[in-house]
């Protein structure tokens, strides 16, 4: 099935959150008027990102030279880590850690210049940089970024300082080996009671949240499917009112050839009337004349040759 068209989703991964939902309905009905019901499903299929996401999708589709940038960094401490380059891999770090920062601060001076974005003060400005770091660390984070379709925030114990290993120093023979330290302190049983605690915390902080991220995982796939049947009865509703609105001309329609007809019957009935009293009128008036005929017939029947007096 074909994807939406490129220009609309960046349209709108470019939308502040609150408004993805009315914007991303929107244009599932201009698709169903447009008669492509396949591209109003895949709309219809696109999900909201969360506020932090949205920020750094703004920032891939606004600013995708900065992005492109981060991509290389990336790169390049993969391949200091590979290589267990320590210098590099702290200089990379540092220089990580400035570009991240110049990033954040793009994001709220694109958040600025955005119409209907959250206000500077409620800005999630530690997950924006947590993401960001994430894709310093992982491929698929960095895609995600790239393609500015992120939906949620992303999270990544990345790259840090290479640990260096406790090493001893030979420099020639076997005179000149340079003592290793001293084996650390055995921990008594208090110290090791603690330790099985801190491990057992840690355990039962993992299983909650392993738990916890089950129920978000649910959730968001019930909003995700709520969100799709929502678009679904919007679309519906769309149509509904479309139809309606054609019902409702036709009965406008009908109802104005209803009243001419009705005028025009009523002229019809008046001009009805007006034949019968001329009927009327007429027949009486030949009544009268046939009367007045007859009457002056019997008068020449009675001046006739039989009717007069005898000289």
């Amino acid at each position: 099935m074909p994807d939406p068209p490129r220009d609309l989703v960046r349209q709108l991964y470019r939308t502040p959150p609150d408004r993805f939902v009315a914007a991303r309905d929107g244009a599932v009905a201009d698709a169903r008027r447009a008669g492509d019901p396949k591209a109003a499903r895949e709309i219809a299929r696109l999900r909201r990102p969360t506020v932090a996401a949205w920020l750094v999708n703004l920032l891939a589709l606004e600013r995708p030279e900065l992005v492109a940038d981060l991509v290389q960094l990336a790169e390049a401490l993969r391949t200091a880590q590979r290589e267990l380059s320590g210098p590099r891999l702290r200089e990379l770090s540092a220089q990580r850690r400035a570009v991240v920062g110049a990033l954040v601060a793009e994001v709220r001076k694109l958040a600025r210049e955005t119409e209907g974005a959250p206000s500077a003060g409620k800005l999630p400005l530690a997950e924006v940089e947590a993401t960001l770091n994430a894709a310093l660390s992982d491929t698929e984070v960095a895609e995600q970024v790239r393609t500015g379709r992120l939906l949620r925030a992303a999270s990544h114990s990345g790259f840090g300082e290479v640990p260096r290993p406790h090493l001893r120093l030979v420099t020639g023979g076997a005179d000149e080996v340079v003592p290793a330290q001293p084996a650390p302190r055995r921990p008594d049983r208090a110290e090791l009671r603690a330790e099985q605690a801190e491990r057992a915390a840690r355990a039962e902080r993992a299983r909650r949240r392993q738990a916890l991220e089950k129920e978000l995982a649910r959730a968001r796939t019930d909003q995700e499917r709520a969100e799709a049947d929502l678009a679904g009865a919007t679309a519906a509703e769309h149509d509904g009112a479309a139809a309606l609105d054609a019902v409702e001309a036709e009965l406008a329609e009908l109802e104005r050839r209803r009243a001419v007809a009705e005028q025009e019957l009523s002229r019809a009935r008046l001009a009805r009337r007006a034949a019968e009293r001329t009927v009327t009128a007429a027949r009486r008036r030949a009544g009268e004349v046939e009367a007045a005929v007859e009457a002056l017939d019997a008068e020449e029947g009675d001046d006739g040759p039989h009717g007069g007096t005898a000289d």
